[in-house]
């Protein structure tokens, strides 16, 4: 095997091994609740009910994600980006479509609550690390990992199919998907829905997913040929 095949593998899992250790040392911290205490009180979330948060950010945001992906549906069989084939862009389709399915699957598996479910902030719940695994709260749970933030992070799958065929593309895609689901993230965090920790772990999961469902093939001819293109001649 060559060093283009072994390349973004060895990258890809440099990548998710550094979010890994940074995310399980937020978790070590335990900055969740204080963070979220920057935005209630004990009447709770102020941007809970807000136009913006929750009206533009949620709900619009998860429409927009299912149209992106109807658009993932139109590509397959009429291309929109030149490059994928076929295969590719089922594999894209599908690949987004597990990550929609695996993270709220195991949100309903998980016994922690919302921010916004916490007895400090009228709710009825104690605050109990998602560690715990199994250690009820008092709250109704099924909050961990974020599901809205999915709505971003599983189009984590087109930087995968883009970067063998248009890199430059596929950066942009990149981070059109992180700037979303940062975003998202942060409506959910002020609206007491979601604690940080919550998005971080889900933008792993599709990470991860997207990963191990990548293609380890050489870069395509076109994307070659676009890397030549960008090397400025001394």
């Amino acid at each position: 095997m060559n060093s283009g095949r072994r390349t973004p593998w060895r990258g890809d899992l440099l990548v998710t091994g550094s979010v890994l250790v940074c995310l399980l040392a937020w978790d070590a911290l335990g900055a969740d609740l204080a963070v979220s205490r920057l935005f209630a009180d004990a009447h709770g979330f102020a941007w809970r009910d807000g136009w913006l948060t929750s009206s533009l950010l949620h709900e619009g945001g998860r429409i927009a994600a299912w149209g992106l992906f109807a658009l993932l549906l139109v590509n397959i069989w009429r291309p929109l980006i030149q490059g994928p084939s076929k295969i590719e862009r089922v594999r894209w389709v599908l690949v987004t479509l597990a990550c929609v399915i695996a993270v709220p699957t195991l949100k309903r598996l998980t016994a922690t609550s919302c921010p916004w479910d916490l007895a400090e902030f009228g709710g009825v719940a104690s605050y109990v690390s998602h560690w715990r695994f199994g250690v009820p709260d008092g709250g109704p749970g099924h909050c961990f990992p974020s599901g809205h933030a999915v709505s971003a992070f599983a189009f984590f799958s087109g930087w995968f199919v883009l970067r063998r065929h248009q890199p430059r593309a596929a950066r942009w895609w990149l981070a059109a998907v992180l700037a979303a689901g940062l975003l998202f993230g942060s409506a959910q965090l002020v609206r007491g829905a979601h604690y940080v920790s919550h998005t971080l772990w889900t933008g792993w999961l599709c990470w991860l997913i997207c990963m191990l469902t990548a293609p380890r093939a050489a870069p395509s001819q076109a994307a070659k040929a676009e890397r030549m293109a960008s090397i400025t001649p001394l």
